[in-house]
């Protein structure tokens, strides 16, 4: 799926020729380790993987990097209800009063087997730090000094105020909106998850200043259930209320929605939005589970049909942020993600589809080690053309509707606000490495790899499991002798 670039005829002032961006980038490796619980479809590691794939095809060169800093209390009680604030900063296994938490949705809810809020250790330090990365990135366009801004832990858009929604505790989107409001006059928000952006409308409904529109599956779940798919909003007719009527738009889709279907509405939908809203600042929450092959989602479309939605945006040269969001098999997720960093550097056409020798490379075996895996053959579109036809209208509508209320509008003003942007960058290198942001699989790969290729270990434990205690010390002798082999492989594997 290839959408036109027609926002490249707009100017960028940092990069005039269209192709480059400043990009940063925020990573912080202590949230990998969270675990939601076994059988829990959501796992943090995936944003580690991502940033395996993005260290191993060398985008950090092209990229800032931001200071990891959670958010802090204070910051966040600009968006939570007191009791909600206290529960996540307190709360812990050990603690969870059911009666408590569950008012909040947080632990198993009365017939709800899955536990979508379990009770995580150290909840109030995940929380903290992936809505700190959505706050830093947005204080880095906020600055200037950042064209597009990246935080792939972030994008958590079902969270409320006062309570947990589908595996999200803070809701960091609202966080980032809510500080790119002191520096933009107007920030639109677009969400491709394959789920509605519920709780990023609900918070903004009412407000004039933020747009939000969210690409969603809707209705009846397209694998035979009878209930409706989550979070069962989204309706075409909500469309806003008060001051921010009209500012609410939402193209609902059904299961199978691939490539060339998604393109027929993202395209003319979102050049419309922008040539009406004319946003100062875009959001764009990047949501994988909508990609082919899914734990949970029942869309189709591949990383590029997916990446060309980021593409497009980026096009327009407004400031973007990009977060994560949705994505359930994990390797699809990390593929989609570094894929669409590249685009946001602009060099989504120089990265080989071959995955690089990486600390993470053994998740990738299923789709042969490609960036680009196949999209699935099952499942057909369930949409009709004359389906299609009318969810596109129905946009464009609320859009001609939004264009008539805002030709009769005031004009815009704002209370800007300075940002020092010293503390939020990380300081270069003066010799810049890959391993400057290794993750530790990645470290624990490099250092082994030599002596692995060279099938060491694998003889060592041939050797051992013959067990030929031929001689007295031989185990001594032998483990003497691969220990020294093993020292001086890693030598020169790290040097």
């Amino acid at each position: 799926m290839e959408m036109e670039m027609e926002g490249n005829s707009l100017a960028s002032p940092s990069c005039p020729d269209g192709r480059k961006r400043r990009v940063c980038y925020y990573y912080d490796p202590g949230i990998a380790n969270v675990d939601y619980g076994e059988h829990h479809v959501m796992v943090p590691r995936r944003v580690a993987m991502t940033h395996g794939l993005v260290t191993s095809y060398r985008l950090l060169r092209d990229m800032e990097l931001l200071r990891t800093r959670p958010a802090t209390e204070d910051e966040l009680a600009g968006i939570l209800t007191d009791d909600y604030l206290r529960l996540l900063r307190d709360l812990t296994p050990g603690t969870y009063r059911a009666d408590t938490a569950r008012r909040h949705h947080i632990g198993a809810l009365s017939g709800d087997e899955r536990n979508d809020n379990p009770v995580i250790d150290g909840l109030w330090d995940y929380c903290a730090r992936y809505a700190g990365g959505s706050l830093a990135a947005a204080r880095a366009l906020g600055s200037g000094r950042s064209d597009i801004a990246i935080n792939w832990s972030g994008g958590m858009h079902h969270a409320c105020s006062g309570e947990a929604s589908g595996f999200c505790y803070v809701n960091d989107i609202v966080l980032a909106i809510t500080e790119l409001l002191a520096t933009f006059p107007r920030v639109l928000y677009v969400d491709i998850d394959v789920h509605h952006g519920d709780g990023v409308e609900k918070y903004f409904a009412a407000d004039g200043r933020v747009m939000t529109v969210s690409f969603h599956q809707y209705g009846r779940g397209g694998k035979g259930s009878d209930t409706f798919f989550f979070p069962g909003t989204g309706s075409a007719e909500d469309v806003g209320e008060g001051a921010g009527k009209y500012r609410t738009l939402n193209v609902p889709m059904k299961a199978g929605m691939e490539d060339a279907g998604y393109k027929e509405l993202f395209v003319p939908i979102m050049r419309e939005v922008m040539g009406v809203f004319r946003p100062d600042a875009i959001v764009l929450q990047c949501g994988a589970d909508s990609l082919s092959g899914d734990r949970l989602g029942e869309f189709n479309l591949s990383v590029r049909g997916h990446a060309e939605c980021v593409s497009y945006l980026r096009s327009f040269n407004v400031p973007l942020l990009l977060l994560g969001g949705g994505g359930y098999t994990i390797n699809h997720v990390a593929s989609c993600w570094c894929y669409e960093t590249a685009v946001a550097v602009g060099k989504e056409k120089e990265i080989p589809d071959d995955i690089p020798h990486h600390g993470y490379e053994h998740y990738y075996k299923d789709q042969g080690y490609k960036l680009h895996y196949g999209v699935s053959k099952v499942g057909r579109n369930a949409s009709t053309k004359e389906h299609m036809d009318n969810i596109r209208d129905a946009a464009l509508k609320n859009v001609e509707n939004l264009h008539e209320l805002l030709k009769r509008g005031v004009a815009r003003s704002v209370q800007f606000k300075d940002i020092d942007d010293r503390e939020l960058y990380k300081q270069r290198p003066k010799k810049r490495s890959n391993r400057d942001e290794e993750d530790p699989m990645d470290r624990l790969h490099r250092l082994c790899g030599e002596a692995d290729v060279r099938n060491f270990f694998a003889r060592l434990g041939d050797e051992n499991m013959r067990g030929a205690a031929s001689s007295p010390g031989w185990e001594t002798k032998t483990y003497e002798e691969h220990r020294r082999a093993s020292k001086a492989a890693v030598h020169r594997c790290s040097h």
